[in-house]
């Protein structure tokens, strides 16, 4: 099911809207307001975003900027300015459509629907893959790591501790198993010694509290697992 975040801050516009687009077996989620629409976008996973331009605190255009610093999905503004400068403006810093209010529903659901064909397009053929586990998150070719969005700094040796353990969810993995995974540039295995290091290090990136781990959990006399159940 396509999930549509709409960020309006009227009411009266967001109740018949809402039941519009539900309608057409959208899923739907609001938000009033630019510090709400922004605490939301970093836990949702939407394939369109309508946003309105004047939110009570802060602005339409804002919050597109900020997305755009992460995502490339469709952006549809509203405004009850119909000025050209204003829709100059929402385009250049990557909005896809603009439309003024008022307007008629049929013309909003046909250029909803259209922006999301588009976006299924688009997806189909530019979608990164990824692991996602927990509150992290990997982009395989860019090998982009984030945490709640906050990008994590992590180096190769780290970076590849935590796919091996993404990869294998809920499965204790052996030192040997991941000393296996672990090659330098001179092609010898990386030590016992090394291990404890990098994973106290990668705990420090990934944990809410590196001292009580939750997700890369020690097996005694086992190994290590990555826990989903936390």
């Amino acid at each position: 099911m396509k999930h549509i975040f709409f960020v309006e801050d009227d009411l009266s516009l967001i109740h018949g809207l809402s039941f519009a687009i539900r309608k057409q077996g959208y899923e739907l989620t609001i938000a009033r307001t630019s510090v709400e629409a922004q605490g939301l976008w970093t836990k949702g996973n939407y394939d369109l975003v309508i946003l309105d331009v004047t939110l009570p605190d802060g602005s339409g255009f804002d919050l597109c900027q900020k997305i755009r610093t992460s995502s490339k999905v469709p952006i549809m503004f509203l405004t009850a300015a119909d000025e050209e400068t204003d829709m100059i403006m929402g385009l250049d810093i990557g909005g896809d459509d603009y439309i003024t209010k008022p307007f008629k529903l049929a013309v909003f659901l046909s250029r909803v629907n259209a922006l999301l064909r588009r976006s299924n397009n688009f997806m189909q053929e530019e979608a990164e893959p990824e692991l996602q586990s927990n509150d992290i998150r990997i982009q395989l070719l860019s090998q982009k790591v984030t945490k709640n969005g906050i990008p994590l700094d992590l180096t190769a040796s780290e970076y590849k501790l935590l796919c091996l353990f993404m990869e294998n969810p809920n499965v204790v993995l052996s030192p040997e198993q991941i000393l296996s995974k672990l090659w330098d540039c001179d092609e010898k295995y990386v030590d016992n010694n090394s291990l404890t290091v990098y994973i106290r290090r990668l705990r420090t990136k990934v944990e809410d509290n590196p001292a009580d781990p939750q997700k890369i959990v020690t097996i005694r006399r086992m190994g290590y697992k990555w826990n989903t159940s936390n």
